[in-house]
């Protein structure tokens, strides 16, 4: 793509709005804090958009005869990312410039991440920064079986590893592994290469070999039908975490990768009362191995 990507995206945004085929969630949110760090939790507050926040928020509907990806709204398609993806701007987004990184060609979602993925992310992060986020399968949070990362700006109020640095070490060479104390679940953070003016190419082989990295320290490979058990994965901040999963909800509420940045959503504000009764890192827990 010739433009600027946050121009690009800013433009297709633009239309796409003024024509309605993006529809904005619109939320409320309180903070909480737990061990040291706020989390935000966010519940749908627009009686206008409920039934697009039932799509919206993970674990919305999943029709399995419906792929969004393969041929994309082109009011919402950006353009182009590399040779084997499409970047898609997320029809209801949960933050300005929310990205759907989509493989131009169906492959399940959780056949393991190779370097092209890894490549149209760090495109897109080279230039903006951000997070990366992935959901390997249902029970991660993903409602689409179609091979997609997403990718969302640093702004406030957004997902970011940020959150964890107090309790991570200083000067991890790259590839270096570390544990959170603070995360009572089975997960694992490499330090990486990737973010803003980091080269694509350097970006994307120090994800995937994070990514493998990950894979082996948590012990997750492909069954006999090829597909990795279900984990979460985000990038960002010079970190790449990974946490494999053992269900989708934590008493109804649908957690996905943007949960374990700090930010949760909710579909009724009742469901806060369950996050605050055990805090939101129990309730992270509650969902991992």
């Amino acid at each position: 793509m010739g433009r600027a990507w946050l121009e690009s995206i800013d433009e297709r945004s633009a239309t796409a709005l003024a024509s309605g085929a993006l529809q904005p969630v619109q939320a409320e949110q309180i903070e909480m804090e737990d061990d040291g760090m706020r989390f935000t939790v966010r519940w749908v507050s627009s009686l206008a958009v409920k039934d697009a926040a039932k799509v919206a928020i993970p674990g919305g509907p999943r029709d399995p005869n419906f792929n969004p990806f393969l041929n994309p709204d082109p009011e919402l398609t950006v353009g182009p990312v590399g040779d084997g993806h499409v970047a898609i701007l997320n029809k209801f987004p949960l933050c300005e410039r929310h990205l759907v990184l989509a493989r131009r060609t169906f492959e399940e979602q959780l056949r393991p991440l190779e370097h092209s993925d890894f490549a149209a992310l760090a495109t897109i992060m080279a230039e903006a920064g951000g997070i990366g986020l992935y959901n390997g399968g249902a029970a991660a949070g993903a409602s689409q079986r179609h091979k997609h990362l997403q990718w969302m700006p640093e702004a406030e109020g957004n997902a970011s590893l940020r959150l964890f640095a107090g309790g991570l070490p200083l000067g991890l060479p790259e590839q270096g592994v570390a544990t959170h104390p603070a995360l009572p679940m089975k997960h694992v953070f490499v330090r990486v290469l990737s973010g803003r003016g980091v080269p694509v190419e350097v970006a994307a082989d120090s994800l995937l070999a994070g990514y493998r990295n990950a894979c082996d320290e948590l012990g997750l490979a492909p069954g006999e039908d090829g597909l990795l058990p279900p984990c979460n994965l985000l990038v960002g901040e010079g970190w790449l975490l990974m946490l494999p999963r053992s269900q989708e909800c934590f008493e109804g509420i649908s957690i996905s990768a943007v949960c374990f940045g700090g930010t949760l959503y909710t579909r009724q504000p009742e469901q806060i009362d369950a996050i605050r009764r055990v805090g939101p890192l129990r309730a992270l827990a509650a969902v991992g191995c």
